[in-house]
């Protein structure tokens, strides 16, 4: 664990119970499964750099933190259901926590989202529609960085036979390339986009 995380982990759970300490201790030992290539801490220390960077027009920043700490807390490419996991792991520990009802409903909602990447009427705001984006941020890297992304994801599904697994990313590549848009804010749409649209392009056409 970086002095960067622990420190937006201390500011975020400012003068909440000590039972924090055990609870951070859990999530590094969860991030820091050996399984893990990008789905780790690295990947929750560039969400909250990111929202270091753009975060300045959220209504809610905490419920983005929290939702970015327990997202992929429970990661399995071998079964389903691990963002529900993962909104439940959360749910438990930021209740006893004691932290306000409507902040623990909203990071769950996030955390929920992020298995399809959709919101509905109930769930869509700046704040939601922000954390999806920088989740995906990844898509829009530069070609070198894309190319580890994706390096790195294919080391976390190689349980899977090859054939399954190109079938597998090329359906995601094209779900993603099929939306209007993979950016639901503006200041990241018009950042990234039009390269994120190829990097996945790109890689799709490899996989063919």
């Amino acid at each position: 664990m970086t002095p960067y995380l622990e420190q937006n982990w201390n500011e975020l759970t400012a003068g909440l119970p000590e039972q924090k300490h055990k609870f951070l201790q859990e999530l590094d030992k969860l991030y820091n499964s050996p399984d893990r290539h990008y789905h780790n801490l690295v990947h929750i220390t560039a969400l909250h750099r990111l929202t270091d960077i753009y975060g300045e027009q959220l209504k809610q920043p905490e419920v983005v933190r929290w939702a970015i700490w327990y997202h992929d807390a429970i990661y399995n490419v071998m079964k389903a259901k691990n963002e529900e996991k993962s909104a439940v792991l959360a749910q438990q520990h930021m209740t006893n926590l004691g932290v306000d009802d409507e902040v623990i409903a909203k990071t769950c909602d996030m955390i929920r989202a992020t298995a399809s990447h959709t919101l509905d009427e109930q769930t869509d705001s700046y704040d939601a529609r922000f954390m999806l984006d920088i989740d995906l941020l990844i898509l829009g890297a530069v070609p070198e960085k894309y190319a580890e992304y994706t390096e790195q994801v294919g080391k976390e599904y190689r349980k899977y036979p090859d054939l399954l697994y190109r079938s597998g990313r090329k359906r995601v590549l094209q779900h993603f390339l099929d939306q209007d848009r993979i950016y639901k804010t503006d200041i990241l749409y018009q950042r990234y986009e039009q390269q994120a649209r190829a990097n996945l392009s790109e890689e799709l056409e490899r996989l063919r």
